[in-house]
């Protein structure tokens, strides 16, 4: 009966002491102290991270105490906790950090959860629930930070897609040529050389250029060689005067066939000597068996009698030289070059009205620049990949008009049907990262992007939209540099890296920025400007830019109201009148 009473008693002091223990926790609840880092929670990539240092006095926490201490962000129409981190007494028999009831302590824990857009507008609490043996009570919680800075949902998502060039020329060249040979030692054109079908082709072709309205001479060449074997004065003449008898043939079939020039079309003639280059370039052909030796002579010597000389004492190979190579030396060259004009833009947009099928796949992709919308362009492009689907690029159109569009689906497919004809074209690579970033699947996109290198710098702004996306400003920054074009996003994530350097001199860069950006059409960029110069404390400048955004884009009102950037001016009246 004793021993029973004494149980009871000393159970009874256990539970006031308990109750005692967590009372004294509860009232001196508010001595302990927190440091969130970042002070303003912030979207980092698709969560908010946090990092606490919890301090706790002395005194404070009673050696057979458990405390769990719960960070909670409250927003409106519901919370979410973060991880909770659980401490010890210095009695407890657990494996949980201890604090010391005389000293204290400062323990540091981080933990983060996935962002929602409600959270935009929030608060931070710390939740404490204490134990001593079984008895638990929750102790008044704190509010220890805001949240959340959301700066970087304004981030322009869409990646830029890279249309395929085409290479239309109004005016192209075009050359048609043919060589007569001569006898060793002759200037005079053999009648087997003026019979070939060589030469008959040419003439057939001087008189098309003359017939058609379409085709204009630009010049003619004539140049008349001989081997560079034999006297050098005999060589000399022999060129001059094939060069001549070759001028007199071209004159003469002009004028059988009643052709006369312009005065604007460049006739030269010329002649030389000993051609040289030439033989080099047929001794490298062949298949001459010392050929190796004849041409270290050529790089040995630059004088003509020595170099000839040296050849023809390879009595072996001379032979052979003097009856494949030196003949093909003896020779003219006839080129007539010309001009071929293409269809006018007007011509081509009348072809395009009236379904022709004559056009040319550089036609058609350059007939869908010269369209009004995209619409049109996009009808050109589809029927450039009907006609035309072997080549990348009016898949490749077909996509980035359907992407332009917002057509995801269909953009899609034509890529990748651009792919099947060009599996590594990093133009496509980079588009196909384009649509794999829309659709979230950022891993994929990264792959694209970076087998796309040297596509263009539309590559590396993608980069940087995606480091962005992921809270790796740094990178995201370089990325940006290296597109080497004043973009929104190059400004935002200057911006955002003021977490990680915590340099004020960010603001000024990124308003530099935004005031570079070619099109200062959206409204995005005025209500950066407005968050930074709230940052710096610039009511003006916040009010002006923040009353520029909305009147272009009326929803940045109610969106202002809600953006923890605002928030120290959020009981002013001229903001109120903006944000609403």
């Amino acid at each position: 009966m004793r021993k029973g009473k004494f149980l009871a008693v000393a159970s009874l002091a256990v539970l006031l002491s308990a109750c005692g223990g967590m009372s004294k926790m509860a009232k001196m609840a508010s001595d302990v102290q927190y440091e969130v880092l970042p002070k303003v929670l912030e979207l980092h990539g698709d969560s908010v991270a946090l990092k606490v240092n919890v301090t706790f006095p002395p005194k404070y926490f009673q050696k057979t105490a458990t405390l769990e201490v719960t960070p909670v962000l409250r927003y409106e129409g519901g919370e979410v906790a973060f991880q909770s981190m659980t401490l010890q007494g210095e009695s407890v028999q657990a494996n949980n950090k201890v604090v010391s009831y005389d000293n204290g302590g400062t323990f540091t824990f981080e933990s983060k959860v996935k962002f929602e857009e409600a959270m935009r507008k929030s608060e931070l609490y710390a939740s404490l629930k204490a134990s001593i043996k079984d008895e638990s009570e929750v102790l008044p919680e704190q509010k220890v930070a805001d949240g959340v800075m959301s700066t970087a949902l304004l981030l322009d998502n869409k990646a830029l897609a890279i249309p395929a060039a085409d290479k239309f020329m109004r005016v192209t060249e075009d050359t048609k040529g043919a060589t007569i040979f001569f006898v060793i030692n002759q200037a005079s054109i053999a009648n087997k050389e003026l019979k070939k079908e060589e030469l008959a082709q040419l003439q057939n072709y001087i008189k098309s250029v003359a017939a058609n309205d379409r085709m204009e001479f630009k010049g003619i060449e004539i140049k008349a060689f001989a081997s560079p074997d034999g006297e050098e004065s005999l060589n000399d003449k022999l060129a001059a005067n094939r060069m001549k008898n070759s001028d007199s043939y071209f004159k003469n079939q002009l004028k059988k066939s009643k052709i006369k020039l312009a005065d604007s079309v460049n006739v030269s003639s010329s002649s030389l000597a000993e051609d040289w280059d030439g033989f080099k370039t047929l001794m490298q052909e062949s298949d001459i068996q010392d050929k190796e030796l004849i041409l270290r002579v050529l790089s040995m010597y630059s004088d003509p009698v020595v170099r000839e000389r040296e050849i023809k004492n390879i009595a072996a190979a001379y032979e052979e030289v003097a009856d494949k190579i030196l003949p093909q030396l003896r020779r003219s060259q006839l080129s007539v070059n010309v001009a071929v004009i293409g269809h006018s833009d007007e011509e081509i947009k009348e072809l395009i009205a009236n379904g022709s099928e004559d056009l040319t796949v550089e036609e058609l992709l350059y007939a869908a620049t010269l369209a009004s919308d995209n619409n049109e362009k996009l009808s050109i492009y589809e029927k450039a990949a009907a006609k035309f689907g072997d080549d990348w690029r009016t898949n490749n159109n077909v996509g980035y008009i359907n992407y332009e569009m917002g057509n995801l689906a269909a953009a899609k497919a034509a890529f990748e049907k651009a792919k099947e004809a060009d599996a590594s074209n990093t133009t496509v690579l980079n588009n196909l990262g384009c649509i794999a970033m829309m659709e979230g699947d950022y891993a994929a996109a990264n792959d694209f992007f970076t087998a796309a290198a040297g596509a263009g710098p539309q590559v590396s702004n993608n980069q940087g939209i995606l480091a962005t996306k992921q809270g790796d400003y740094e990178k995201a920054i370089n990325l940006f540099v290296s597109s080497k074009e004043n973009t929104f996003n190059w400004a935002l994530a200057k911006l955002l890296n003021y977490s990680n350097t915590k340099n004020t001199d960010v603001y000024d860069a990124s308003l530099g920025i935004l005031d570079k950006i070619e099109d200062q059409s959206s409204a995005k960029i005025p209500y950066l400007k407005a968050v930074i110069c709230a940052r710096k404390q610039d009511s003006e400048g916040m009010l002006n830019n923040l009353r520029a955004a909305v009147e272009k884009d009326n929803s940045l009102g109610a969106y202002a109201a809600k953006d923890i950037e605002f928030a120290q001016f959020a009981d002013q009246a001229a903001f109120q009148e903006i944000a609403k």
